[in-house]
């Protein structure tokens, strides 16, 4: 699942940046989307993975806090750039006619910005509080399973879910693979 999750949004990555017809608003947010869902796998997973070969739990202090702190700015940099992505689709629908003078490139990209700003002020201010001074230990297996299902399934299905049902990102899918476009 987790080579499915950097190959899917590696992919999505590629087959944007390599269409001039993907190059917009939407497809800008979900270049970004992509690049985070692999990032957000990546704290977790090999991790993870590490540990079950090796049948050992163990994580030094250092590992753990670091491991958190992008754990949570990728979880919660998702969320912004979902709502980013959320303003785009309600700009297009809602104000078609000022959709490219609202959403131009310089919005975009403030967007993406004050999304990793708002991550990082947000992280320091409460998370770090929070989960250096957290106490709770869950160890059971349905915590572990729950667990999965966030870092693992979600990052995983969202190429599948924003760009594989969409003509445009399979378009672009078939010329970078060579496929004959209809």
């Amino acid at each position: 699942m987790y080579l499915i999750t950097v190959f899917g949004n590696l992919l999505i990555i590629l087959a944007i940046s390599s269409d001039s017809h993907l190059h917009t608003p939407m497809y800008f947010f979900l270049a970004n989307l992509s690049f985070v869902d692999i990032c957000f796998t990546s704290t977790t997973v090999p991790k993870m993975l590490l540990n079950t070969q090796t049948q050992s739990k163990v994580i030094n202090y250092a590992g753990c806090i670091s491991q958190m702190y992008f754990f949570l700015l990728c979880a919660e940099l998702d969320d912004f750039l979902l709502s980013a992505m959320a303003y785009d689709r309600f700009v297009a629908i809602c104000h078609p006619l000022h959709y490219t003078v609202i959403m131009n490139p310089q919005l975009c990209g403030l967007l993406v910005l004050v999304s990793w700003i708002i991550i990082v002020s947000l992280f320091y201010c409460t998370g770090l509080g929070v989960y250096l001074s957290s106490a709770a230990i869950q160890s059971s297996y349905s915590s572990a399973t729950a667990s999965v299902m966030y870092t693992v399934v979600s990052p995983m299905l969202n190429p599948f879910i924003y760009s594989l049902r969409n003509r445009d990102i399979k378009r672009a899918l078939k010329r970078i693979v060579g496929v004959p476009v209809t």
